[in-house]
């Protein structure tokens, strides 16, 4: 690497890090670095997290898929997904409320989570593979909160800022995946009491397994596999959706139960 791209390396960690650690917007990285790679994104995104990683509570604790819908690809002009890293210390443990004022701008999705029963290492990882990797399923939300300003960014800006991840709470509910077909798992998101959206578990790349098996194969490609045992958020079921102080949202998927959070 350049001298000049490390310097903008640095420069591009010094501006998400002040944002995410002083709770506001910067402007789209583009503006400043238009030629902004996808693998350079990606090594800032894990310099990134990693810089947030001190102790055993913020262990990097997961990994999480973004732009698994096509129209969320088409709406970024990519044709395949991204993803990001969890960290332990922003779990929000079920029943517990979701503090707004540490946000800047957060919305949330549902998802479902996994935990895999066995290892996965790419390249070449079919979804076949994947499914049969799948140890259980979990209803889950994520709290995405995008440091750039007016959530405007570009592929690459948001792979840098770690997928626009924020905050994410699991139920603890766990489903035996040999029980489950996830690709039919009727999924109903509330807000205050009113339904605001409904989907499937195919609304992920027409199947959760595809999307993990795309997750194998994609860390591979920096070196990395996903080991037995990882917690893996397989992206937004329906759009996200703006929430704030006295706000409740729950998701109910079909076989999973449902998972509600406050917002105070």
């Amino acid at each position: 690497m350049t001298s000049v791209a490390t310097d903008k390396v640095e420069w591009a960690l010094g501006l998400l890090n002040a944002a995410s650690t002083g709770n506001y917007e910067v402007e789209s990285l583009a503006d400043t670095w238009p030629d902004l790679d996808e693998r350079t994104a990606y090594a800032i995104q894990k310099r990134l997290v990693v810089g947030h990683v001190k102790d055993e509570a913020t262990h990097i604790s997961g990994l999480k898929l973004g732009l698994t819908s096509v129209a969320k690809q088409q709406q970024m002009n990519v044709g395949e997904p991204i993803y990001g890293l969890l960290i332990g210390s922003r779990m929000i443990d079920e029943g517990e409320p979701l503090k707004i004022a540490s946000l800047i701008h957060p919305k949330a999705e549902p998802e479902i989570a996994i935990v895999t029963g066995e290892a996965l290492q790419g390249p070449g990882v079919t979804a076949a593979q994947a499914r049969a990797a799948i140890a259980s399923a979990s209803c889950a939300m994520e709290i995405i909160d995008s440091r750039y300003k007016n959530f405007r960014f570009t592929f690459t800006d948001v792979i840098a800022d770690n997928t626009s991840a924020a905050r994410h709470t699991i139920s603890t509910f766990r489903v035996p995946a040999k029980d489950l077909d996830l690709r039919t798992s009727g999924v109903v998101f509330e807000k205050n009491g009113e339904v605001v959206s409904t989907a499937a578990g195919a609304a992920i790349l027409g199947d959760p397994a595809e999307g993990l098996a795309w997750l194998a194969n994609k860390v591979a490609e920096h070196g990395e596999a996903i080991p037995a045992g990882t917690v893996v958020m397989t992206g937004a079921l329906t759009d996200a959706i703006s929430i704030a102080p006295g706000d409740v949202v729950r998701v109910t998927i079909a076989q999973l139960g449902s998972l509600t959070l406050r917002c105070v």
